[in-house]
């Protein structure tokens, strides 16, 4: 089975085709980082604008690139939710008509369960069940993913999602947008223990995560420095420093209380966060003390992508689901998925 996949949910146009037999036949994306560079944050309305720029040349580049032609196709699968709606919109715009104009069968796909499954790209994938820990800019979760569409929520943010924290701390230091991979690269010239800063939750009995604290405790070491004349470029980055530390400590913590608590031998990692070179090695180092089975997709799948969203597709068709309406949903919790 053949199935285009089409993301649109934010600020990337994600096209891919998935074989089921075959794997990932091709995959092409367009980042809108530059567009919205100049406004510290994604424009909604100009990110909708770009994606129906984008979607058909992507389209057929994908094509080109897997040899093949839209009739082969076996059905189209999008990303529904969550995401911001006009974006949304425009992906499933384009995957009905043309499912309509083929005569395939269409089928909306959680955006989120698009990550916990990225993996399953990879050579080297998990089985199931296993702990998944989803770290992006709006999610900071646990879960144990028993199977497709098997999914047990362990721990949520009661506040801001890693990726969040990441890219207001780095607003606070005076770095450019997107935050998170500048604050990273700034971090690395920092000096171990210069800066101290909060983990929060990191002891508390449960497996739910709260990263406003921390972000607040930047602010307050900020200001500290720089009312002391000492906010100069290597305080800059022994904050960073602590402030990426901080976070890799917090959620290695919980990752690893998760595998206790299942008595699961492995960990998923997925969304933009899981790029973080800092978390990878981490989890990496701690996982191979314990015996435990650490995968991430691959960094190219870490951020928002077509690729998840065909091969999800393409398992839910694979066990007969079938979607023929046009709906988005922008605000649609993965725990609701099964009532869906």
């Amino acid at each position: 089975m053949q199935v285009l996949g089409i993301e649109t949910s934010c600020d990337e146009t994600g096209i891919a085709l998935y074989d089921t037999e075959r794997g990932l036949r091709a995959h092409a994306l367009h980042s809108q980082i530059a567009l919205h560079a100049a406004y510290g944050g994604v424009v909604p309305e100009l990110a909708s604008r770009d994606h129906v720029r984008r979607i058909v040349p992507l389209i057929e580049a994908v094509m080109r690139e897997a040899q093949t032609t839209l009739q082969t196709i076996d059905g189209v699968a999008y990303t529904q939710g969550p995401g911001l709606a006009g974006a949304l919109l425009v992906g499933a715009g384009v995957a009905s008509a043309l499912a309509l104009a083929l005569g395939k069968p269409v089928i909306g796909v959680h955006h989120l369960e698009g990550h916990l499954l990225s993996p399953l790209l990879s050579a080297e994938k998990p089985s199931f069940p296993f702990v998944a820990l989803l770290v992006s800019g709006g999610h900071s979760q646990l879960f144990f993913v028993r199977g497709v569409g098997q999914y047990e929520l362990l721990g949520d943010t009661f506040d801001d999602a890693a990726g969040e924290a990441f890219d207001k701390a780095a607003q606070l230091l005076g770095l450019p947008y997107p935050g998170g991979p500048a604050l990273a690269q700034l971090a690395r010239q920092g000096k171990s223990g210069a800066a101290h800063l909060p983990r929060p939750l990191i002891d508390a009995p449960h497996l739910h995560f709260s990263f406003s604290g921390l972000k607040t405790a930047v602010l307050t070491l900020v200001r500290k420095l720089q009312s002391e004349g000492c906010f100069n470029e290597q305080a800059r980055a022994d904050v960073a420093l602590e402030f990426e530390t901080a976070v890799v400590d917090v959620l290695a913590a919980k990752a690893f209380a998760a595998l206790r608590q299942t008595q699961n031998q492995q960990l998923v990692v997925a969304g933009g966060v899981g790029a973080n070179q800092s978390l990878r090695s981490r989890l990496v180092k701690e996982a191979a003390a314990l015996g435990v089975r650490v995968y991430f997709p691959e960094m190219e799948f870490c951020t928002d992508n077509g690729a998840m969203i065909a091969l999800v597709g393409a398992l839910k068709m694979g066990q007969g689901a079938r979607d023929y309406g046009f709906q988005v949903r922008p605000r649609w919790p993965l725990t609701e998925l099964a009532a869906a």
